[in-house]
């Protein structure tokens, strides 16, 4: 009863930070256009983390391109700046696209 209990509580402990950042993903309003698993206007968020994985600079990159906008990565159509969202907050919404497997 204990292991099921210690092993319940610590998935509901891991899963905690990825629902708040999908919660901030959502108040920022990236799932307009970006769905988690698949591909909406802009790239899938796990195909920006399979993407990025292993780049040491992906996370600042990402957060820039959060708030400067960019085009060309991912196809013709460019992503548009998000200028309100701030800095810390676009470095957790980098740091949680590139968490997603």
């Amino acid at each position: 009863m204990k292991r099921v209990l210690f092993t319940a509580l610590a998935l509901a402990t891991l899963s905690a930070p990825v629902l708040a950042d999908q919660a901030l993903a959502t108040s920022k309003n990236c799932l307009a256009c970006h769905g988690v698993a698949n591909k909406v206007v802009g790239p899938a968020f796990k195909d920006v983390a399979a993407k990025y994985a292993g780049n040491k600079t992906a996370a600042d990159m990402l957060a820039t391109k959060i708030q400067k906008g960019g085009s060309g990565v991912w196809g013709a159509i460019p992503m548009p700046a998000q200028a309100q969202v701030s800095d810390a907050d676009a470095k957790k919404l980098a740091a949680w696209v590139l968490s997603i497997k």
